[in-house]
């Protein structure tokens, strides 16, 4: 049987929309698991989601001149705490450490292997991102709180197309070019950039359906957006 290594952004408000999302992660613990007992092995990088805007929203308040850098450093503090909790998730099936550093050199022989922020200037999608080149996986799976990729934002706009297959060129027109700490988009500008300057293919998907995502892992038809 041919095994496989999947790569997946999990976006911050899937583990804590307000509070600790403990029957979701229970159920993609479960996905996960029976994925790498398969002998196939996941890496995930984890978002900051709602905490992290919370946190940077209470960090603007109190300082109305903070540094953009502080806000992301907040922002990495937050994806970095989701990560040992994921990381916790899946117990002796996941490597020990969470990495950091998306361009190093990972010596392990774990299935599960956790990711969070690195370094300010973008979102853990871009260290999502440098962990695909890194394990040279050619498809990454952005796990989110969105069905497809819209031309506009669908909760504004009732008539809102969603896309099923969009290239890079027309998905960056939609996510524009610049990073701003919290900045809400399907995917980071800074990291779509550098998808498509490798040649990555990305998946975008709501990530609160489990069997949808199953249907991703197995190669089967799934509802979701392939940004190429």
């Amino acid at each position: 049987m041919m095994t496989k290594t999947i790569i997946i952004s999990l976006g911050g408000s899937l583990i804590a929309p307000d509070g600790i999302d403990i029957v979701f992660l229970k159920r993609f613990r479960k996905v996960i698991s029976d994925f790498v007992r398969r002998g196939n092995r996941a890496v995930m990088v984890c978002g900051g989601g709602n905490t992290c805007r919370k946190y940077q929203s209470a960090a603007r308040i109190i300082n109305g001149r903070v540094d953009k850098n502080d806000l992301d450093w907040i922002g990495i503090a937050t994806t970095r705490l989701n990560a040992e909790l994921v990381r916790s998730a899946f117990g002796q099936l996941a490597y020990e450490k969470i990495i950091y550093n998306p361009s190093a050199a990972v010596k392990t022989g774990k299935k599960i292997i956790i990711g969070a922020g690195f370094l300010p200037g973008s979102s853990s999608d871009k260290d999502a991102v440098l962990l695909a080149k890194n394990f040279n996986a050619g498809t990454l799976i952005n796990l989110s709180n969105i069905k497809y990729v819209y031309d506009k934002d669908p909760n504004k706009f009732k008539g809102a197309k969603p896309y099923k297959k969009i290239s890079w060129k027309e998905f960056k027109k939609i996510v524009g070019d610049k990073w701003l700490p919290g900045k809400h988009t399907p995917f980071d500008p800074v990291a779509s950039k550098l998808a498509a300057k490798i040649g990555m293919e990305l998946i975008i998907t709501r990530g609160s359906d489990l069997k949808n995502l199953k249907n991703i892992l197995n190669g089967k038809k799934f509802t979701g957006t392939i940004v190429h």
